[in-house]
């Protein structure tokens, strides 16, 4: 028998419960891992909370980094004793070994650790995706990011700043603004304390940016839509603040012929050759130095409770990992 974190119904971290689960065997496409450390992500509160519907009851999580203990009759490109990582469903990474498709498995090279991995799958990815295929960012180009001292925000402005651009962020308290600053952002904006439309449109002399990208949801959504230059992209990929309000298109997108898109890790790394394309280049960019990622708490997975309420009052400075 082993730990694993198990959802019975929706509601707030209270509802998380550590039980012992049996492991099999995995079958032909599956390989059975023991993990390493589980990476804690805000899309966990969703799937909790009820706010992205799931079927319960169910395990919880989506990624994690650990060592292949058994592998399926037709699984061919990875073999027992491969330290790979994962992000995606199905869901159950707050455990301390199961059985996963091998398809959703990548490699790990030498010199990116399992408490590495852990933090760089689902942030990394969702960086990746953001600025080099739902909106190629270029050289010279200034941009806005929401809650630029989270996990993604971390590592979205030292790849940005790689390519040349320029990035606004904004933090919600002045104690994350050094670490926005740590990470490379050319002006840091507390939406707490100011007004980040104001804010931007001075740092622009009134021209705003050609995209946002937008993790916070509610309280940012339309002064996002009124930072944008015309024909600008709005990207929401999250809602840490609360879903958002239906979008006027008439009155919101029409003005300026913007362009918006909600998307997700599932639509840009569809198969097993996406998703290790995807993890090499974020595991290059580390240990050639052009990112740099700094473990910002470590949690047992008994404390699992504790980690979810302390993600949602934002009092995380950077990505954290979860041991089990």
């Amino acid at each position: 028998m082993v730990k694993s974190v198990i959802l019975k119904k929706n509601g707030g971290p209270e509802v998380l419960e550590l039980q012992d689960v049996k492991v099999g065997s995995p079958g032909p496409d599956e390989i059975k891992v023991t993990n390493h450390a589980i990476g804690l992500n805000y899309i966990d509160t969703y799937h909790r909370s009820g706010l992205y519907p799931i079927k319960l009851p169910s395990g919880i999580g989506l990624e994690a980094a650990g060592k292949i203990d058994e592998i399926g009759s037709n699984v061919t490109e990875l073999n027992k004793g491969d330290n790979i990582a994962y992000a995606s469903i199905p869901l159950g990474a707050y455990s301390q070994q199961r059985i996963i498709p091998a398809k959703i498995a990548v490699k790990l090279p030498d010199g990116i650790s399992h408490e590495l991995a852990a933090t760089l799958m689902t942030k990394g990815l969702t960086t990746n995706y953001l600025l080099t295929k739902t909106y190629k960012l270029n050289a010279g180009e200034t941009v806005l990011f929401h809650a630029a001292a989270g996990g993604v925000g971390q590592i979205f402005a030292q790849w940005a700043n790689s390519i040349g651009a320029k990035v606004i962020g904004t933090v919600g308290s002045d104690e994350k603004i050094k670490i926005a600053e740590e990470n490379g952002y050319s002006s840091i904006i507390n939406y707490s304390k100011q007004d980040f439309f104001k804010e931007v449109m001075n740092i622009t002399k009134n021209e705003g940016v050609t995209a946002v990208f937008d993790g916070v949801g509610k309280n940012t959504f339309q002064k996002s839509l009124a930072c944008l230059k015309t024909r600008g992209m709005m990207i929401s990929f999250g809602n840490a603040s609360g879903p958002l309000d239906p979008v006027n298109v008439p009155k919101d997108i029409q003005p300026k012929g913007l362009y918006l898109t909600r998307p997700s890790i599932a639509q840009y790394f569809t198969n097993r050759k996406e998703l290790q394309t995807g993890a090499n280049e974020i595991f290059e960019k580390v240990k050639f130095g052009k990112i740099k990622v700094r473990i910002a708490k470590k949690y047992k997975l008994s404390d699992v409770k504790q980690a979810h309420s302390d993600l949602e009052a934002r009092k995380l400075l950077g990505p954290a990992v979860i041991i089990p």
